[in-house]
């Protein structure tokens, strides 16, 4: 399949990421795991300012944001924001100015991510909430965007949980399309590919090219924030507008696609003791990193449903690693993995 055969091939893209990312067996995680064996999709060797599946997102929204004359973006997101990092990183190697509104106090240990947004030369506000549907934020994105703009700069605002989902649930059908042609390459067909469930535009992204291209394998997110009863509409609603966006004529459906909410532990952002036994699973068996906010749970989700023989025989079921290992070094303390 060329470019111009592409699902998302529409879209303005500029290149940020070093792809295709690897897909590859995981033999001796498999052997512990139980169950299917496990492939890895190593969305985290993306390359951008650490890596991860942002990166992907990205080529796409800064494109967007530079077709339409930007010269700075605005975003928001956590302190330990992934997304933040990567779009820190794509603005100073676009040559834009990156504005973010972190959910913290500002008070926070200069680590991990929040490091990493200084050393690429963010402007960094805050607003005190942890909720990224609060709406304190809305008013509080547009007062920092009146300021850049007040300062000369043709501003863009990429609001994830906002407007910008639909785009960004678009760019991640090219995860899915680049999945779809490495599964034919390796003959595989998976049963299912896991992945964490933030705010959901990977999962739809993925969900909605797999139906594009008429293939089985079933989507499992891991939700990581929210109930699985508030993100499976949410999920549905943003895929069936990226389908809209790119020309599609398939919309998803919530049977299309799983959501399993077991994994929360105390929350979004919080570490859980079966999400640092999957982190520690794959660094010893795998030598990968995973992350305690993101991956590690959806590491632990996806173990947890090949013991409870959910996923058996011959077929591979995929883990999509979607990145965040700054975000390990932020929880140094509660991460502690003893001898």
């Amino acid at each position: 399949m060329n470019d111009g055969q592409r699902l998302t091939a529409g879209l303005p893209r500029v290149r940020l990421a070093h792809l295709p990312t690897p897909l590859e067996p995981a033999p001796r995680l498999s052997a512990q795991a139980g169950g299917a064996p496990v492939w890895f999709k190593r969305e985290d060797l993306s390359g951008l300012a650490l890596g991860g599946n942002k990166a992907r997102q990205l080529e796409f929204l800064m494109a967007d944001a530079q077709a339409r004359g930007a010269q700075a973006v605005v975003t928001t997101a956590a302190v330990q924001s992934n997304f933040c990092r990567a779009c820190a990183a794509a603005g100073a190697m676009l040559g834009m100015h990156v504005g973010l509104l972190l959910r913290g106090t500002g008070t926070e240990e200069l680590q991990g991510n929040y490091l990493l947004d200084s050393l690429f030369g963010a402007e960094m506000r805050f607003i005190d909430t942890r909720d990224p549907y609060d709406p304190a934020i809305a008013p509080a994105l547009e007062r920092f965007v009146a300021d850049l703009r007040a300062r000369g700069l043709r501003t863009q605002v990429l609001h994830l949980p906002g407007a910008t989902g639909t785009l960004g649930a678009a760019a991640m059908v090219d995860t899915g399309e680049e999945m779809a042609r490495q599964f034919a390459e390796h003959a595989i067909a998976p049963q299912a590919v896991f992945l964490a469930a933030g705010s959901g535009l990977t999962v739809a992204g993925v969900a909605l090219a797999f139906k594009a291209l008429g293939l089985s394998t079933r989507v499992v997110g891991i939700s990581v924030q929210r109930p699985a009863g508030f993100m499976l509409p949410l999920i549905v609603e943003r895929a069936n507008a990226a389908a809209e966006l790119l020309g599609l004529s398939v919309r998803l459906q919530a049977a299309d696609i799983d959501i399993d909410d077991r994994h929360l532990g105390d929350g979004y952002g919080q570490v859980s003791a079966a999400g640092l036994q999957a982190m520690r699973l794959a660094g010893r068996t795998q030598g990968i990193v995973l992350d305690p906010v993101y991956t590690g749970k959806a590491m632990a989700g996806m173990l947890a449903q090949l013991r409870e023989g959910r996923f058996a025989g011959g077929a591979p079921v995929v883990f999509l690693h979607s990145g965040g290992a700054p975000g390990l070094f932020a929880q140094a303390a509660q991460c502690g993995v003893p001898a």
